[in-house]
């Protein structure tokens, strides 16, 4: 399965970046620094010229590909839930049971990433780091609304929508579907950076079982008694 998804091409809106930086070198150099100094420092200490010193380039160079640190965030984001939408299609493919295809959706969205795939150079494993702790600040502001209208989370909203037909396979007449499934995913998200951060918060600790475990069961107790109302 793995081995197919190497043939697929992320793909990321071209409202995201001034110039795409999967076309040339330089701008794969800047996107895979950036994840490393994102990942290492954190979003708000992250800046441009931090970044053209890793790389060995000017600040200039980097503004040809991206406006600004936030619109490359975007970026980022994006192409993580393209990747994952990609994995989401693949491990889903041809299960005959609604149970199983929505039980395998729920494992693909809540299991953290442990496997960095060579093929590309996006380090798929620091990425996921960044989407639980920094992500939010892509989706969490003043300017949602309008980002919203002009498709930046178009992905994100394919997934929960992907899911949720999903979830309606199963119990048709589920009232809840997209707010089980977007709390499911930011849910996942929350509890990772909890274990590793505030661990007195969750109960689930640093074992990926008990994580999928839970919003697995939390997903099918609640269809389940929607069903028996």
């Amino acid at each position: 399965m793995e081995e197919l998804l190497k043939n697929i091409r992320i793909q990321v809106s071209d409202q995201l970046f001034n110039q795409d930086p999967d076309s040339k070198l330089l701008g794969k150099k800047i996107v895979r620094h950036s994840i490393d100094l994102i990942e290492e420092i954190g979003f708000e200490a992250f800046t441009f010229k931090k970044l053209g010193e890793k790389i060995g380039s000017p600040e200039s160079t980097i503004y040809r590909y991206f406006r600004n640190k936030k619109q490359l965030l975007m970026y980022l984001t994006s192409w993580y839930w393209t990747w994952l939408e990609c994995r989401l299609v693949f491990f889903t493919n041809n299960i005959v049971s609604p149970q199983e295809r929505l039980s395998r959706a729920i494992t693909v969205v809540t299991q953290s990433i442990n496997h960095h795939s060579e093929y590309t150079y996006i380090n798929e494993v620091k990425l996921n780091k960044i989407i639980i702790s920094e992500s939010f600040k892509a989706f969490l502001n003043k300017e949602a609304d309008e980002a919203n209208k002009l498709g930046y989370y178009q992905v994100y909203n394919r997934i929960v929508e992907r899911i949720s037909d999903m979830v309606l396979e199963v119990s048709p007449k589920f009232q809840y579907p997209h707010t089980l499934v977007s709390t499911v995913i930011e849910g996942a998200h929350f509890q990772k950076f909890f274990s590793n951060n505030i661990p007195l918060l969750t109960d689930v600790g640093k074992d990926e079982t008990k994580l999928v475990n839970f919003f697995t069961t939390m997903v099918f107790r609640m269809i389940k008694n929607d069903d028996e109302k």
